[in-house]
């Protein structure tokens, strides 16, 4: 993976302002082609501001790192009973695998020892010139494609002294940027990082305040003040809105969402992003309760209708992941 391959670099290119300012990595994706234009290398870091009971990427929500079990891959070998400092992990009569979490430090001493990858530790600490050596290596990909870089997480803002830094590495080595946002954080720290911004990906999930904190875990208010403020900045934006049936997906509110996109300015795109039940061995495996295990993915003609309503009598332009 991308991600151990960084960790064995030793840059020689880590010079400079911010080169060796580290960030909480769970993940890089390379050769992604849903968050921007052309072929992308996705960098994931860790943290959010909102707790959305439909993520796809919980283990991103924890600013801390955490030790993921896959019970499916453990071997019995009990090497991680052997080591672990705080005994968190037993083995039950029928041989399943437990790991005691309000106990685990996250230490990750027991991932260091199991060979099997049953226990893996999410979220390493990577400098932006460790990265910025993984990004480097498809910029052949990028410049073929019209693609380049993405900082998605989580909430890259989160971590905004690292954010600024790689995005400052990025434009300096002549990539193309983009940043995935909930828009859930300070003005000041997303301003800061808007020179060196080709594209953001903003997310908006509900247009109601009560509805969006049940949801999310936090009121609209701050994320469509700052998408306002954005729009103003000159950066074209992408809205994304993750589809959610029985959520955000009536007719009402998305002619709300509709109103609220055509008064605002740069305005690229809108894609809809349909709920997908895939992350449910996610939540497993972190210890994190799954929330909305019984809902269903929207078909695609749901989305299309949906399409529909957000457009009438709007310029807007809608794309479909499906």
């Amino acid at each position: 993976m991308a991600i151990e391959a960084a960790l064995e670099k030793r840059s020689n290119t880590e010079r400079g302002e911010g080169a060796q300012c580290e960030g909480l990595i769970f993940d890089i994706k390379r050769y992604a082609v849903h968050d921007g234009p052309g072929l992308r290398t996705v960098v994931f870091l860790k943290g959010c501001s909102l707790s959305c009971a439909w993520c796809h990427n919980p283990e991103s929500i924890s600013p801390r790192p955490e030790v993921s079990l896959h019970p499916e891959r453990c071997i019995a070998c009990f090497t991680c009973v052997k080591v672990c400092p705080n005994q968190v992990h037993q083995f039950g009569e029928g041989g399943e695998h437990v790991l005691e979490r309000d106990r685990c430090k996250q230490c990750g001493t027991c991932t260091e020892s199991c060979y099997a990858e049953a226990l893996v530790m999410v979220g390493k600490k990577l400098s932006v010139g460790q990265v910025m050596e993984v990004l480097n290596e498809d910029r052949a990909f990028y410049e073929a494609s019209g693609g380049g870089v993405t900082l998605s997480g989580g909430e890259p803002f989160m971590q905004a002294e690292f954010t600024t830094a790689l995005l400052q590495s990025c434009k300096a080595a002549g990539l193309h940027t983009a940043v995935d946002t909930c828009g859930n954080v300070p003005w000041a720290v997303i301003q800061k990082t808007l020179p060196y911004i080709d594209l953001a990906l903003y997310d908006l999930k509900h247009m109601d305040p009560g509805e969006h904190k049940r949801h999310a875990g936090a009121t609209n208010d701050l994320a469509l003040r700052n998408l306002r403020r954005l729009s103003k900045s000159g950066v074209p934006i992408e809205i994304r809105i993750p589809l959610i049936p029985t959520v955000n997906d009536s007719p009402a509110h998305v002619e709300a969402i509709g109103r609220f996109l055509a008064s605002l300015d740069n305005i690229v795109g809108v894609r809809l992003l349909p709920y997908l039940r895939l992350a449910g061995s996610k939540y497993a495996s972190i210890g994190r309760p799954n929330r909305m295990p019984e809902v269903d993915t929207p078909t695609r003609e749901h989305l299309e209708t949906v399409a529909g309503w957000m457009q009438r009598d709007r310029p807007l332009t809608i794309f479909i992941n499906a």
